[in-house]
């Protein structure tokens, strides 16, 4: 272990291992605070949807733009300017008094997180030798997923004993100390900052217009109304703003968004995977909630022993399958990893009105398992020799279409489970049964989802046996 980090690519990359633990560990604490920022408003629980959505709109529409400027001001100084960034969102969040001004803190909170990952990933694939580079990966999915397993459970337990507002003020110390220790630790291989110039502004502005407004698209249609006036205005502002940042990112001299980046198989058919695939996380978590509340309401607890589990798969996974990616073509690692969701969702098959936690922890603990080796190899795959030069612009590309398909899996899923389950209690099932075959519905349709992931995944070109892959 002592060797391990005395190599200098392993050293360098302890501040960026300090940030991804700190962006995991926030987010494991907050993943609760919601439901008890709404009750203390008097707000209806609906609400929590909105500080849900507003991190996630500027943590996916900020991470290409953010990654950007890291290749032109240097990673060091983006990384501690994102983290500077998510100490200020959570200090603001600790103390946010109305609705209004905690969507703008957990916006600011988002805009750190996305000046954070784009750096982190850009150290692994520009400082890590290449046969390493999925090592480094799994490294970094492990940090990230194994500081969030915890979080829920000390989190909660601070709201309990003493006030949301008290667990959050502990996440701004957290960032607090991460962003001093960061600071005092020198960073040797450090990117060189670069003159600002011809930097595309135009094409920022529509990017962070076009992805904000089209996460937005489903959740207003779910909560307005696919039909509300609210709804049709955001998706028709989204339709131009994309056909905006289209013509702004044709005519820039150094796009943000690059043509050659996104175009290439690669890209195209590992985001289509993703929003396959990768959205089953989030959403399955929430469903299976549901699920246990409609048929075991007096053991509603069982649900987040299953969802710890989760958690723990995905770390495995990470460091299991991932690195896997360096020996073996990745597209047959994937295959694998893929196979290993469509199981996951498959348990969901077996579930009646008295699923164990066993069979719940099993769907989830496997379906995590493959989803950790999934987002690690993934990686490997898009940023398959990306230039040292563009690798921030690169690596903030890919995080925007990663993080979009956690949010357009629960945009189809959840919808499609909650209204099944609606749907079958409104013609005479009573609610158990209802929950229960709608679980099977949606295991049946996620198993098409993944089958599809696995064909989309055969297409993709060798990694292995084409080294040069494609500079951006």
């Amino acid at each position: 272990m002592e060797k391990l980090f005395q190599k200098p690519h392993i050293k360098g990359f302890t501040p960026y291992a300090l940030a991804a633990f700190l962006v995991g560990l926030v987010g494991g604490f907050t993943s609760l605070f919601s439901p008890a920022f709404v009750e203390e408003l008097n707000l209806p629980y609906n609400n929590t949807t909105w500080t849900a959505l507003a991190m996630a709109m500027s943590a996916a529409a900020f991470a290409p733009v953010l990654g950007k400027l890291g290749d032109v001001i240097g990673r060091r100084k983006t990384l501690l300017l994102g983290i500077a960034v998510f100490l200020l969102g959570n200090i603001l969040t600790a103390v946010a008094p109305s609705l209004l001004l905690m969507l703008i803190a957990r916006f600011i909170v988002g805009i750190g997180t996305a000046a954070i990952a784009p750096v982190v990933i850009s150290y692994i694939v520009t400082e890590f030798p290449p046969d390493k580079i999925a090592k480094g990966f799994a490294l970094y999915m492990f940090i990230s997923s194994i500081s969030v397993i915890f979080g829920p459970t000390i989190g909660g337990l601070i709201i309990k004993y003493y006030g949301w507002r008290t667990m959050i003020w502990v996440c701004a110390v957290i960032s607090a100390v991460v962003l001093f220790l960061c600071i005092l630790i020198k960073d040797n291989r450090a990117s060189a900052p670069k003159r600002m110039e011809k930097f595309d502004s135009i094409g920022a502005i529509f990017i962070l217009l076009f992805f904000s407004l089209l996460l937005c698209v489903p959740s207003f249609g779910q909560n307005f109304g696919w039909q509300s006036g609210l709804f049709i205005a955001v998706l028709i502002t989204s339709v131009i703003s994309g056909v905006g940042l289209y013509i702004s990112e044709k005519k820039a001299v150094n796009p943000i968004l690059k043509r050659d980046f996104i175009k290439r198989k690669a890209f195209v058919l590992s985001v289509l995977a993703l929003f396959l695939t990768q959205g089953l996380m989030q959403a399955n978590m929430t469903n299976i909630i549901v699920f246990v509340n409609y048929t075991q309401p007096q053991n509603s607890v069982i649900s987040g022993y299953a969802i710890s589990v989760m958690y723990i798969g995905m770390s495995l996974g990470a460091v299991i399958l991932g690195p896997l990616a360096d020996r073996y073509e990745p597209k047959k690692v994937l295959v694998g990893s893929l196979a290993l969701t469509g199981i996951g969702c498959a348990v969901m098959l077996l579930f009646s009105a008295n699923t164990s936690v066993l069979l719940l922890a099993s769907s989830l603990g496997i379906l995590g398992f493959g989803l950790g080796g999934n987002g690690t190899i993934f990686m490997k795959v898009v940023l398959s020799g990306v230039s040292a030069k563009n690798s921030g612009a690169g690596t903030g590309t890919y995080g925007l279409f990663r993080d979009l398909a956690a949010p357009f899996g629960v945009a189809v899923f959840v919808p499609l489970y909650t209204n099944s389950v609606a749907n079958l209690i409104s013609v005479g099932s009573n609610e158990i049964t209802a929950a229960t075959d709608s679980a099977k519905l949606l295991a049946t349709v996620e198993i098409v989802c993944v089958a599809v992931g696995i064909i989309a995944v055969l297409f993709l070109p060798a990694i292995h046996k084409d080294k040069k892959g494609a500079k951006i």
